[in-house]
């Protein structure tokens, strides 16, 4: 199904403009490349610029899904407009891939829509009520996105660790 949820007209300031929220998200995209973190609820987003062409790199919290696949949420912290990553992941989904405590895996980026958005969304809501905020203030229906591995692709491990542990 297609990205193609409208910008809405209210909601919180968009997050990741300040020069701190970018340093910020930075040191986090390290950390959970390298070691993941405590809980296992965030990852990092890797897509492709729709303009530039350039990987970028967003820490996101994930939810369950069927089998392997995940959910992820294009809140942006309840802003009016979709996050950047929206809008790369629908310009390039063949180049989408997820990062966390070692492993890479190559994703198909899927938005969900009507009643399965729906249920996913009040599943996502009860295990993370600050979700339920976001809806509140902003006017745009929030994107859910499917994010499920490639068939045939295995998970990569950086070069010389295939097993994920230093030896």
């Amino acid at each position: 199904m297609a990205f193609d949820t409208p910008n809405g007209t209210r909601g919180a300031r968009q997050p990741g403009r300040s020069r701190l929220e970018r340093w910020g998200n930075q040191r986090m995209v390290e950390s959970l490349r390298r070691k993941g973190d405590r809980r296992g609820t965030k990852l990092v987003l890797v897509t492709l610029g729709r303009k530039t062409g350039t990987e970028r790199m967003t820490p996101v919290r994930w939810f369950p899904d069927v089998g392997e696949s995940r959910l992820i949420v294009a809140s942006a912290s309840g802003a009016p407009r979709n996050p950047s990553w929206y809008y790369n992941m629908a310009a390039h989904p063949d180049r989408v891939r997820i990062e966390f405590a070692g492993q890479r895996i190559d994703v198909t980026p899927q938005q969900l829509h009507g009643a399965e958005r729906d249920a996913a969304w009040q599943r996502i809501k009860s295990s993370a009520r600050g979700f339920a905020r976001y809806e509140r203030i902003t006017d745009r229906e929030i994107p859910v996105i499917r994010l499920t591995p490639r068939a045939g692709v295995e998970p990569r491990h950086p070069a010389g660790n295939e097993g994920g542990r230093d030896e």
